[in-house]
């Protein structure tokens, strides 16, 4: 199996930066693509930004364009996203996933149910 493990959330004011990082363990030949996803109290899940197994794919949700960036080291089993200029509506839980790398899975998705793994999440907090 793949284990997710996110950490690097926290509490932060408007206007700030966050880095967070998502390190997988297990079987880490089968991780394809990753994505980061968000869910605020009373919404729904949301994706945030996604990468694909090599790196040169990315997509971003339109709310985080131009202050988020995703990034991966695959030698560290390691993805990253770098929060810039946070906002209070950036408040959520952040998850890490990843997708199974066989049958397209290196590919970037913004779609959660193509994700075959997820980590348990880690808190991001803007305060206004």
């Amino acid at each position: 199996q793949v284990q997710l493990v996110e950490s690097g959330g926290g509490l932060v004011q408007a206007g700030g930066s966050l880095r967070l990082s998502c390190t997988a363990s297990g079987l880490t030949f089968r991780i394809g693509a990753m994505g980061w996803f968000r869910q605020a109290p009373g919404k729904e899940r949301e994706s945030v930004a996604a990468i694909s197994w090599s790196g040169d794919g990315t997509y971003y949700t339109e709310s985080v364009k131009g202050r988020c960036t995703i990034s991966r080291e695959n030698a560290k089993n390691t993805v990253y996203l770098q929060m810039n200029n946070v906002k209070p509506e950036d408040t959520a839980v952040y998850y890490c996933a990843a997708r199974f790398r066989g049958q397209g899975g290196t590919a970037v998705s913004p779609d959660a149910a193509v994700y075959n793994y997820w980590g348990q999440g880690t808190q991001v907090t803007v305060s206004a």
